[in-house]
């Protein structure tokens, strides 16, 4: 059973600092048990990284529809499991305002950070909350999970203008403001016509992260993790992609040759 103690400790053996900005995408289950369960896990989290900045994705990407569009960040749960459900209804936790993708953060900048999510129009627009983790130099932790979890390879893909990636017409949704009033919004989703789930495909780029040294395993609890630097990330990828712009799609695999030099 592990403690609030032991899994701080493993945070420190991953080299993470106090002061760091990471985004954690996470299992509970991969964890295994934990006095305390989920909100341990929280606490761990919110207690180590109070002076840094300490972000969980909440989407709502299943459930925001035509038919289904207001979103209200105070109530509407996340659909990316039972830690970021927790994490944004805790104490000095604030959320993003977009209705599809949006993010809860803690410590001192996060009011900053979030701002103007309610003017975007794509779910990872250059500029926003996804693709300012390149500004911040984050990190990002796949606590029990792979990349296909990844929402900054979305970001990443935004930023290179990756073609077949979003709809083409918008959808409408309406944002409950914090003064209570409704702003109406056009966002793009997320769409390929060869696949129901583009970030299906980002696993093809693990070992090319691994090998550059933008990611690498590590423990969490029983969980196999994997740690990354975003702007490691962000080269790699980049790197990849110059060869052909859609390999994720068209190839099975990318050539190892491709991101490693002889």
């Amino acid at each position: 059973m592990y403690t609030k103690t032991d899994l701080i400790n493993d945070l420190e053996d991953m080299g993470l600092k106090p002061t760091d900005t990471i985004m954690v995408h996470s299992s509970m289950k991969a964890i295994g048990p934990v006095e305390g369960g989920a909100d341990t896990v929280v606490d761990a989290f919110m207690e180590y990284f109070k002076d840094g900045l300490f972000m969980t994705p909440t989407h709502t990407w299943a459930q925001m529809s035509t038919d289904y569009s207001l979103f209200d960040s105070k109530t509407e749960p996340a659909c990316v499991g039972i830690i970021p459900n927790i994490f944004r209804l805790r104490e000095g936790v604030v959320r993003s305002l977009h209705p599809t993708h949006s993010i809860a953060a803690y410590g001192p900048r996060a009011i900053a950070y979030i701002e103007g999510e309610e003017n975007v129009t794509t779910p990872c627009q250059p500029g926003g909350c996804w693709s300012r983790l390149l500004d911040e130099e984050a990190k990002i932790l796949m606590l029990g999970c792979t990349h296909i979890r990844n929402t900054f390879i979305h970001a990443i893909e935004e930023l290179l203008d990756v073609p077949e990636r979003l709809t083409e017409k918008p959808v409408d949704f309406q944002i409950k403001m914090p003064d209570g009033s409704i702003k109406e919004v056009a966002v793009h989703r997320h769409y390929n016509r060869h696949t129901e789930h583009i970030s299906e495909e980002y696993d093809k780029l693990m070992q090319a992260y691994y090998d550059c040294g933008a990611a690498k395993l590590v423990k969490f609890g029983d969980a196999d993790c994997i740690l990354c630097e975003a702007n490691g990330l962000y080269e790699v990828t980049k790197k990849v992609l110059a060869h052909e712009i859609n390999c994720l799609i068209d190839r099975k695999e990318i050539p190892k040759e491709w991101w490693v030099e002889e």
